[in-house]
């Protein structure tokens, strides 16, 4: 993955010089509202299963135990944080990742009459303040606040990728672009918040019959923000390509994102988990999903290409 032709973002928050702080209640705070899990709370939760290499379902069923209206909530830090370019090497590589998404989107939104408002991204070690109920912590993962519409990451789950679920090879170039899809993947989810898709698949949930049929729309949600990654990486590479630069995309670096994609789909980790598979909890996707939605977006370049909604198969 080719770094150099990047834009640097100046909406990074680098909160990883911060002390970490001790959250009120049992769990992690995870907001309930209406009578069912945000769609912050789940995606959350569904991250939580990814680290912890157990199914999201579990977590997501126990939500309720975990946060009651009794438990106190983190209140947000009085303070307002400044958001600028880190310097260190990881700061900025995720800066010109973020960057890039920023250019991609304003664009697309741009051709449809529309204004791309770009998230927050926020770097934190080990535990941070987040709006989605109090505390963001390294087992949960990357993942999307729509109350803040920030992007939350420690950089730990990098490390991850490689090492727990053998995302990409240890060290290797291609790495990066696993880490780059993730990243895409979280602002894939601002886009749809944007859009308005995610209030509407949060309303759909709280109106489902059944928990069968509240996952499967997550499910529609996540493959989803997969494949709107797939479309931020071929816009990005088409844009340098027609300017006469090198693209960014380097063999073997698809090939990586797929890789961390299938790792990182439900059912492999609940068959590394538990041995066998239950595809009515999923709330992520299956692996050959994930892969395959990521590469309609990469293919197509096109937002219309991820309507997951409407699609007769996901």
């Amino acid at each position: 993955m080719r770094l150099d032709d990047l834009p640097e973002s100046g909406n990074v928050e680098d909160r990883r010089d911060e002390g970490g702080f001790g959250g009120g209640g049992g769990g992690f705070g995870l907001p309930i509202g209406g009578g069912g899990l945000s769609i912050g709370a789940i995606v959350a939760l569904g991250l939580i299963g990814w680290a912890l290499g157990i199914d999201p379902s579990l977590l997501i069923g126990g939500a309720e135990i975990l946060t009651g209206p009794s438990q106190p909530q983190v209140q947000a830090p009085s303070t307002a944080r400044r958001t600028s370019t880190p310097r260190d090497d990881m700061g900025r590589f995720v800066s010109k990742v973020l960057g890039s998404t920023e250019l991609q989107w304003k664009q697309i939104f741009a051709k449809d009459g529309k204004t791309y408002r770009p998230p927050v991204l926020v770097l934190y070690r080990g535990v941070t303040h987040a709006s989605c109920g109090g505390a963001a912590q390294s087992a949960m993962g990357p993942f999307y606040c729509p109350a803040d519409q920030k992007v939350y990451l420690d950089t730990s789950f990098f490390d991850q990728i490689a090492t727990r679920f053998r995302g990409c090879d240890v060290g290797s170039r291609t790495c990066q672009f696993s880490q780059a899809y993730v990243i895409a993947h979280e602002v894939g989810h601002h886009v749809q918040n944007l859009l308005g898709i995610l209030p509407k698949a949060q309303q759909a949930q709280r109106a489902a019959d059944s928990k069968a049929a509240a996952n499967h729309i997550q499910v529609q949600v996540e493959l989803q923000a997969d494949c709107l990654a797939g479309v931020w990486a071929n816009r990005e590479n088409e844009m340098l390509k027609s300017e006469g630069k090198p693209p960014f995309i380097e063999p073997g670096d698809v090939e990586a994102a797929l890789r961390t994609a299938a790792a990182i789909g439900d059912d492999t980790l609940q068959r590394r988990a538990q041995g066998y598979v239950v595809p009515d909890s999923f709330t992520h996707g299956s692996s050959e999903q994930r892969q395959r939605w990521f590469n309609t977006g990469f293919r197509s370049g096109s937002l219309a290409s991820c309507n997951t909604f409407a699609a007769a198969q996901l």
